[in-house]
């Protein structure tokens, strides 16, 4: 994996704005406060916001694979031209997702340091580096906006039945 910490595009802060007002609006509807826009060539292809709470508890319908099941399926043989731009940096599962659907680049607004995957995938062996490969992993990009999201997220986990514990 190639971890980045380069200054992001006008495309990269465009597409993490969008993943902001996503997150919000999760937010408002009762959902953890994360959004993900998957994006080719510039272009918003699929996006979504966390589905973890409502209408129901899933603890995997994270943004980002509600993004990536949003996807038409005719771009999925260009899943290297991808980029998933996401509030949070993905967890472990998300990052199994973006790994196994061969998506080429991951932009996060904030640093998981309880659950983002970034340091997992970074020592993955080169088994994957000879199939889709290694998404591009760049963040933290906007710390200053998404990093109080990501209190709220850990806000919301200390209020379930589960705790923080298990997050």
């Amino acid at each position: 994996m190639t971890r980045t910490h380069a200054a992001p595009d006008d495309a990269d802060l465009r597409h993490i704005r969008r993943a902001l007002h996503l997150a919000l609006e999760a937010e408002t509807g009762g959902n953890l406060p994360v959004g993900a826009v998957v994006a080719m060539g510039g272009e918003v292809v699929a996006e979504a916001g966390s589905a973890v709470l409502v209408p129901f508890y899933h603890p995997g319908r994270h943004a980002e694979t509600e993004a990536l099941a949003r996807v038409p399926a005719s771009l999925w043989p260009r899943s290297r031209e991808m980029t998933v731009y996401t509030t949070l940096e993905p967890c472990v599962m998300c990052a199994g997702a973006l790994l196994l659907h061969g998506v080429g680049r991951v932009v996060f607004g904030a640093l998981d340091p309880l659950g983002g995957a970034g340091e997992l995938l970074a020592r993955l062996p080169n088994y994957y580096e000879g199939g889709a490969g290694v998404p591009e992993w760049v963040g933290p990009v906007m710390p200053e906006l998404c990093d109080p999201l990501f209190r709220r997220v850990l806000e919301r986990f200390d209020a379930l039945p589960c705790g923080k514990s298990n997050f």
